[in-house]
């Protein structure tokens, strides 16, 4: 694992970088070929120590995985500018947690349904009323009529850094430098 350049804003614990995976919207999936690299955005379950997304079960991002099974995600949320009378100073308050690992497709039903469970559980907490049925993940298609396919990375390093910053160095429009000397 290649260490973080700078040391001060590594995040080692373990129950903060699992909360912040549970709550972060969006992930960036990171998979190369032999002729490039590929970047897509998508929503996403830190679920059982693995990120899981699902998707369609045919196009790039398959025959680019099909490929190469390594992959990387990387998840950043921003919180805010830090301001400061020093120029050199003005700083951006973030997390990001980054993992690299290998990608595979889960084929057991019972992790598939889960999974999905997990990604409703986060984006849409108590809307509805019943567990996600497995017959429902295993018979639904798309409206382009593909299955859906559920992936899994397990990781095999992951790292997070952050600037928490503070309330009093928080930007906000109408701000003045005057208002911090």
């Amino acid at each position: 694992m290649i260490p973080i350049r700078y040391s001060k804003r590594t995040i080692t614990d373990q129950e903060q970088i699992a909360s912040f995976l549970h709550t972060a919207k969006v992930g960036h999936l990171g998979m190369s070929n032999e002729r490039e690299p590929y970047i897509i955005p998508l929503n996403f379950a830190w679920w059982n120590g693995c990120i899981y997304f699902h998707g369609a079960d045919s196009g790039r991002k398959i025959e680019m995985i099909n490929e190469n099974n390594r992959v990387c995600f990387s998840v950043c949320e921003e919180h805010g500018t830090i301001a400061s009378p020093v120029p050199a100073h003005i700083d951006t308050a973030y997390m990001s947690v980054f993992l690299s690992g290998t990608i595979e497709r889960v084929q057991e039903p019972a992790e598939m349904r889960d999974a999905m469970q997990a990604m409703i559980d986060k984006y849409v907490p108590g809307y509805f009323s019943d567990p996600l049925p497995l017959q429902h993940v295993l018979k639904y298609r798309s409206s382009m009529g593909s299955v859906t396919a559920i992936f899994r990375i397990t990781p095999d390093t992951l790292t997070a850094k952050g600037n928490p910053g503070s309330e009093e160095n928080q930007f906000y429009p109408g701000k003045k430098v005057e208002m911090d000397v």
